[in-house]
């Protein structure tokens, strides 16, 4: 449900009052039922918090969110994504939280860390990178976003239902190639053009690693082909107080390749930033 430009905020699990909830962020281009496998492998009581960011699932646009949270409805955002979390989260009643973020979802947790430190108690940041497109990266990126808009269709990103898969599952398990294509094809164009527009907008966030000195998580696919391994170790040497994770024989989509290691790994940073909290 949403209200007054709120994103739809689901509760996979609720947990015991007062513990320290996780909140996930999803990746592109799906919505936040990428993260059930792993919520169901978390141990223990634990509150999760899934919201389905502009535009994707049932939240409302990218420009509505803009309105919302006071920024400009003509400029696709990142920021407009993390500032849109951070309200709904408020207005929800969640002052703190660990938050995890898969790709795209991990660029909005950076922008979390930027510009509503308070609110990030620990941070998780899987199959992703802090650095900024480089100049054929975003040229894609804008050419996709025209694409989709003219075609008003989203075919244009259904490629994504294999690639963001490692080698070893895009043959091993077909029916992670249907999950996919079943989120990619629930998804407006509209919403897909907005967030290609805003990723590749996003700015250079690799110095503000060094800067977050709360407990943090890195978790790389073995066989991811967008941000690979190295990427995930550079993130992981910068920031303070970090746990890297490799998970063997998966791809970009580890939340849904391999959710265990995920699940532990997202597991031991909530002990983690419960007691650097206590």
């Amino acid at each position: 449900m949403t209200t007054d430009g709120m994103l739809a905020l689901h509760t996979l699990r609720r947990g015991v009052p007062g513990s320290l909830p996780l909140v996930v962020l999803h990746g592109f281009p799906v919505d936040h039922r990428m993260w059930l496998d792993v919520t169901d492998l978390l141990p223990g009581e634990r509150t999760v918090l899934a919201p389905d960011l502009p535009g994707f699932g049932t939240s409302p646009s990218g420009p509505d969110v803009a309105v919302a949270v006071g920024a400009d409805p003509a400029v696709a955002s990142v920021d407009v994504m993390a500032d849109g979390v951070a309200a709904t989260l408020r207005a929800a009643g969640v002052e703190r939280a660990v938050v995890a973020g898969l790709s795209m979802g991990g660029y909005v947790a950076l922008s979390m860390v930027e510009r509503h430190r308070d609110l990030v108690a620990g941070l998780g940041l899987v199959d992703t990178k802090a650095t900024a497109d480089d100049d054929d990266a975003r040229a894609r990126r804008l050419a996709i976003a025209r694409q989709v808009l003219a075609d008003k269709r989203v075919e244009a990103v259904y490629g994504m239902r294999t690639s963001v898969l490692g080698p070893t599952n895009r043959v091993a398990r077909p029916d992670l190639v249907e999950r996919m294509s079943e989120w990619i094809r629930d998804q407006g164009p509209s919403a897909v053009a907005w967030a290609q527009e805003a990723m590749a907008a996003r700015p250079d966030r690799t110095e503000l690693l060094a800067t977050y000195d709360g407990p943090s998580l890195v978790v790389v696919g073995e066989e991811d082909e967008i941000a690979p391994v190295d990427v995930a170790r550079g993130m992981s040497y910068k920031l303070p107080d970090s746990d890297l994770v490799i998970v063997p024989r998966a791809g970009h989509m580890t939340s849904i390749e391999s959710p265990q290691p995920v699940a532990s790994g997202l597991s031991r940073l909530l002990r983690r930033a419960e007691a650097a909290g206590s």
